[in-house]
């Protein structure tokens, strides 16, 4: 795996440290300061008149990665970046003597240190460190690409995340920030009182959304189980059972495509709030987005690629509604199922044979209306057959209860009045069956546990899911949710760990 001449270059240098009575992979790390404090507790040196701007009393040991290294005569300089800033450092045969040869010919860019030294500023202005002590923690056998940025290495950022995270700095700012939203998030819904709860992952029955699952085979049980799409069914199993609010971070699995939006793997949070409605749910949603700006001091207007979104521009708008005055497609044809087809078919929307009229809807909203829903956007009554667990409204029983948030062009929550009627349930799981059986791969399973659970009586009740990768997307201006997942699923390939050339090494 080893076998790059340059990576044998750098094994043999770790070999000539251990020559040396040098660990090339020590565990003795002292650190009192890191570099970002350093540079502030001392930036006032840069204003003293002396000649001499030090500070020989005060001496600290820093530690981190070499990003940059400049080797002379009896004295080099080095820059090491730990998790928050660069640092310079100085060192000389002066105060290193013995060790100052060895580093000079064996340290490298890559390596892991940790230094002992005190403050001064360097001739150009420059708040450095000049060592007294030094030692290489890590020794880095394989070397830093020079040339590692633009869209030539994206697909090298996603498969090795870890060197896209040593050479790219946004990069670490976007995960600290979706790590911020994260838990900004949970304190919202735990000052309003929601419960944090933790549900199965593996599930004897996928549901609660409408996806192919992934499948595994339990050993112990000798049954099969699959990756859980969504934990809403057993989140209102828990509101049948007495809790009245309770939300869960989740991760769920859907086996179906990848782009730019969707991963296979994902995270959201679903929360269900008793004794209320999906009237409610978007007034807590427009508070939640609020709430997020504030707390990540973010303004009002942000940008998501070439567009500019508006938070003070909250609308509402029904589905019909939207496909007439934001789809272009007249009211006569969104009324009509065989003009709806036809209109579809015209203009190159590839749709199967046999689509429901609610479905014929839904494509036409995908591809007429979504992508031109850029402000935040609250799209109301769904047709009950794509809602197959959303109430029915009372004055339209052909209409759920309802809506969709969209920002950006895409779907970023989903949340209606739950269906609590068990029978309704049971005929709504009975038509998805008949759907799984027609062909529709995507269709949701019975789950007789969770219609028995509505036997015993849930009380109304308004239920919503936010897609978190999307929600970290749009709060930090990335196109692709693969720039906000650590580690996104890729295609897999032959990887060549020895293809390094020299203009490679740093």
């Amino acid at each position: 795996m080893f076998d790059n001449v340059y990576i044998q270059q750098r094994i043999e240098k770790a070999q000539t440290l251990r020559e040396e009575k040098l660990n090339p992979y020590r565990n003795d790390c002292i650190v009192t300061c890191n570099n970002k404090t350093f540079l502030e507790q001392f930036a006032t040196l840069k204003d003293m008149e002396s000649d001499e701007k030090k500070d020989t009393d005060s001496k600290v040991w820093v530690k981190g990665r070499v990003k940059f290294l400049r080797l002379m005569g009896k004295a080099s300089f080095i820059k090491i970046e730990d998790e928050d800033a660069l640092l310079q450092i100085y060192f000389s045969q002066n105060e290193l003597t013995h060790l100052f040869t060895i580093l000079k010919k064996n340290l490298e860019v890559g390596d892991i240190v940790n230094v002992y030294g005190f403050p001064f500023v360097t001739k150009t202005g420059e708040l450095s460190l000049h060592a007294l002590d030094f030692k290489i923690l890590t020794k880095a056998i394989v070397p830093l690409p020079e040339k590692f940025h633009g869209l030539s290495d994206i697909e090298l950022r996603y498969r090795q995340r870890y060197l896209d995270l040593i050479v790219n700095h946004e990069v670490k700012e976007t995960f600290r920030m979706r790590s911020a939203i994260v838990s900004h998030v949970r304190k919202f819904f735990e000052n309003k009182g929601f419960l944090e709860v933790e549900t199965p992952m593996l599930h004897p029955i996928p549901g609660g959304a409408n996806a192919r699952p992934f499948i595994t085979h339990h050993n112990a049980l000798d049954v099969e189980r699959y990756l859980r799409i969504a934990p809403e069914l057993y989140l209102k199993r828990l509101i049948v059972g007495g809790f009245e609010a309770v939300f869960e971070i989740n991760r769920n699995f859907r086996n179906e495509g990848i782009d730019h939006s969707h991963n296979p793997e994902f995270s959201m949070i679903e929360f269900y709030w008793a004794y209320h409605t999906y009237e409610d749910l978007i007034t807590l949603s427009k508070e939640l987005f609020c709430y997020l700006l504030e707390s990540l001091q973010l303004p009002k207007q942000l940008p998501f690629g070439d567009m500019l979104i508006d938070f003070t521009q909250f609308s509402t708008m029904t589905y019909i509604e939207s496909l007439v005055k934001i789809g272009g497609i007249s009211q006569d044809i969104v009324d009509n199922a065989e003009q709806l087809e036809q209109f579809l078919q015209q203009n190159h929307v590839k749709i199967p044979n046999d689509l429901s009229y609610g479905k014929l809807l839904s494509e036409a909203f995908d591809a007429f209306v979504e992508a031109k829903l850029i402000n935040p956007t609250f799209i109301t009554q769904y047709p009950v057959e794509i809602s197959p667990l959303a109430r029915r409204n009372d004055a339209n029983p052909m209409i759920a209860d309802r809506f969709e948030l969209f920002i950006g062009g895409r779907e970023i929550a989903n949340g209606f009045s739950e269906l609590n009627d068990p029978i309704d349930q049971l005929e709504r799981f009975r038509a998805q069956v008949a759907e799984k059986e027609k062909g529709d791969e995507e269709a949701q399973y019975m789950d007789e546990d969770y219609v028995w659970a509505l036997g015993y009586g849930m009380p109304p009740t308004a239920g919503q899911g936010i897609g978190i990768d999307r929600l970290v997307m749009l709060l930090t201006n990335n196109k692709s949710i693969k720039d906000v997942i650590l580690f996104p699923a890729m295609k897999p390939v032959s990887e060549n760990y020895n293809s390094i050339t020299k203009e490679e090494q740093a």
